[in-house]
């Protein structure tokens, strides 16, 4: 074949002389040579444009070039923000608690620099609060004591219907209101001071009951019975009762050592008659003025469990063949010790809870010889406020004289000796034209 005619050929249908596909393989320059050298005899020029093929082939494609740079470019910001956002957050941290540490410290200066008025809102509702409250307690305590004395008035009411002489099944089985039940403490023999009583400081008649009424003041005499059913003595009483309604008869048997039995028992029927705030035991040798007792005990009504009087603190008498001997000394401790502090017995107030609690616990209550002893032994262990008020055992003229003098009316007026005045029936009379506050005293008092 003509050489001419078989160059043409060649150039119009060219034959790689091989299809060479780069792999990444690290090949030396020798190696890649003697490897052409041997594919096909190709020509100088064709050589050098296969090679800048290969090397071209090397090269990563364009496509590529925007998968590999966004990447890139995302992880460079990402860098870039955390190395810049952190001291930002850092300083808006450090600002925030600045913030807070302010705020505390202005509600701080607010809490110290309150208005006065603002202080004195606060405290009234605290008042108000701390009233309630003790309201509320003296109320729950109130209707226990009376569910309870209803209940012992019950009991009593029963068995003493089965005896067939009850004072309390002759009366109203509701009980009456009143402010202070006065019980004034007498014996059979003493017709004469209940005379001198009567015409001194206590009414009479339609005043008595006007006094009731008007002012919720009850005063009654207190006395049992005598040993003998329906004696001469009873019926004394009974004829004295008639003329003046004014005795509070007790289920007792009369007898100066049975002082404390029969306190309870006065406290006991009381309750059951009456409810009042008050209710006060006075010897019929005392000189009394009703409108400052009542306008006293006025002032303790919010408490609930009080115990007034002229407290005092006698020697226990262990001798034998004396007037105030105490048979249980022992109990006291060695000889030669004193009696808890107790009213003495001449006159004394409880309030409504703790004549209750007599009322309640009267089969139980210890009584020692004397009874206001008795009485103060009662409450040694009870929440109870113990008042002394030295305006109820005033000596008689000129003590008590002097005071109502200065406008210090006493409550009451005895002497000590005598345990009471001293011939109350001659006496008591110049007392109390002496020491007496005025008959319209204790209609005008507020209380």
């Amino acid at each position: 074949m003509d050489p001419t005619r078989l160059k043409a050929k060649e150039n119009s249908n060219p034959i790689p002389p091989y299809k060479f596909t780069p792999s990444f393989s690290f090949t030396s320059h020798n190696q890649l040579r003697h490897h052409f050298s041997l594919s096909s005899p190709l020509s100088m020029s064709q050589r050098n444009e296969e090679r800048m093929k290969n090397r071209s082939s090397r090269k990563i494609s364009a496509t590529w070039i925007p998968i590999f740079c966004i990447p890139a470019f995302l992880l460079g910001m990402l860098i870039t923000s955390r190395m810049w956002v952190a001291p930002e957050s850092n300083g808006q941290l450090i600002s925030t608690r600045r913030q807070e540490q302010e705020l505390q410290i202005v509600s701080e200066d607010c809490a110290t620099k309150k208005k006065p008025g603002q202080e004195k809102d606060v405290m009234d509702e605290i008042y108000k609060t701390h009233e309630s409250i003790q309201s509320l307690d003296k109320q729950m305590a109130s209707i226990q004591m009376e569910l309870a004395a209803a209940r012992s008035s019950q009991e009593m009411g029963t068995s003493s219907s089965a005896g067939g002489n009850s004072q309390l099944s002759k009366d109203s089985p509701t009980r009456k209101k009143a402010f202070i039940v006065i019980g004034i403490n007498t014996a059979f023999s003493s017709r004469k001071r209940r005379d001198s009583v009567r015409e001194t400081w206590m009414p009479q008649g339609e005043k008595l009951l006007q006094l009731e009424r008007e002012k919720g003041i009850v005063i009654r005499f207190m006395i049992g019975h005598s040993a003998t059913s329906n004696s001469i003595l009873d019926r004394a009483i009974d004829s004295e009762d008639a003329q003046h309604n004014d005795f509070l008869r007790l289920e007792h048997v009369e007898g100066y050592h049975e002082l404390s039995a029969k306190t309870k028992i006065f406290f006991t029927t009381a309750v059951a008659k009456w409810d009042a705030d008050f209710y006060v035991k006075v010897d019929d040798d005392v000189h009394v003025n009703l409108g400052m007792l009542a306008t006293t005990l006025a002032r303790h009504r919010s408490k609930p469990r009080v115990y007034i009087g002229c407290m005092k603190s006698g020697p226990v008498l262990a001798q034998k063949n004396v007037k105030y001997h105490e048979p249980e000394y022992w109990k006291f401790g060695e000889e030669g010790n004193k009696y808890f502090r107790h009213a003495t017995g001449q006159i004394y107030a409880l309030s409504r809870d703790l004549a209750t609690y007599i009322s309640i616990n009267q089969p139980i209550l210890h009584k020692y010889a004397n009874e206001d002893v008795s009485l103060g032994s009662w409450f040694i262990g009870l929440e109870v406020d113990h008042i002394d008020d030295r305006n109820m055992c005033c000596g008689t003229p000129p003590d008590c004289e002097w005071k109502a003098q200065a406008g210090n009316v006493c409550i009451a007026s005895f002497d000590w000796s005598c345990s009471g005045i001293c011939k109350s029936v001659e006496k008591i009379k110049h007392v109390h034209e002496k020491c007496g506050e005025g008959d319209a005293a204790v209609w005008s008092s507020l209380f």
